[in-house]
């Protein structure tokens, strides 16, 4: 199922409807409480907004990255949300206006890296078109923490399918981040995607395996749902483990969300 040829244009298309949710707010909507904790509408998109200055620095300036790297690991538990608040600080009309600048030049920069060129990041290296997906895979998931905030639905596309595949990309690291070993054969995904066609990956014959729709496993492996609230099944006790501990994004182990009806959201 690779399909990186489309990703640039697909992170472009996410990213001005994830824009589409914010451009007419006023103060009381940029203030309002999403589903992460401590997390308002301005805190998703300066998020948002910090990761792609981030990835525009490590794509551009390798030895300015490091620097960030290093200011990360002195603080593992607070530079996510440290950097979320110092944009959520700004007047919305400045904080939006610099992640449009900043998405367009990560854009453009992702573009034009060479083939083969391996891009540093906070976790592993890694290729444009795939930074591109993580990016994808991002603003789709914090979109969908504005939208919530906002009372609104937003129907899946096929761009879901680069957030699937970065979910099966990133088993081995969900596994090793809860430090466990991962195991050592392929599984084999079958998902069903918003139009109905299948998403398929892995071996036919592999006896872990993964079904279910496209939409509850993105919702899974970007931490947006609890697995109890999803349709869907594993088989295998390997499968079933990782179920338990997906996730598609960089970084120690997310807290994820618990189950319909109670309390505390998580990021």
């Amino acid at each position: 199922m690779a399909d990186p040829t489309s990703v640039f244009d697909d992170l472009d298309e996410e990213s001005g409807e994830a824009d589409a949710l914010v451009a007419s707010l006023g103060p009381e909507g940029w203030a309002l409480a999403t589903p992460a904790p401590g997390w308002t509408v301005a805190h998703q998109i300066a998020h948002l907004a910090w990761t792609d200055r981030s990835a525009l620095v490590a794509v551009t300036d390798e030895a300015a990255f490091r620097t960030l790297v290093d200011k990360a690991l002195a603080a593992p538990g607070s530079f996510v949300d440290e950097g979320a608040a110092e944009g959520a600080a700004l007047p919305p009309a400045e904080l939006l206006a610099g992640w449009r600048e900043g998405r367009v030049a990560l854009a453009r920069a992702l573009r034009e890296v060479p083939p083969g060129t391996r891009v540093p990041w906070y976790g592993p290296p890694m290729a444009a078109p795939t930074m591109a997906t993580a990016r994808l895979m991002e603003t789709w998931a914090h979109g969908l923490d504005i939208a919530d905030a906002l009372g609104v639905v937003r129907p899946p596309t096929g761009r879901l399918r680069h957030v699937a595949r970065l979910g099966v990309r990133t088993r081995d690291h969900a596994f090793a981040a809860h430090g466990l070993t991962p195991p050592a054969e392929p599984f084999r995904v079958e998902l069903t995607a918003p139009d109905g066609e299948s998403w398929v990956h892995g071996p036919e014959d592999a006896a872990q395996r993964v079904t279910g729709p496209a939409l509850d496993f993105c919702l899974l492996t970007t931490q947006r749902a609890h697995r109890a609230d999803l349709a869907l099944t594993a088989t295998g006790p390997d499968a079933d483990r990782w179920l338990d501990l997906a996730q598609a994004f960089a970084g120690p182990p997310g807290a994820g969300r618990p189950p319909r009806g109670t309390t505390g959201e998580q990021r």
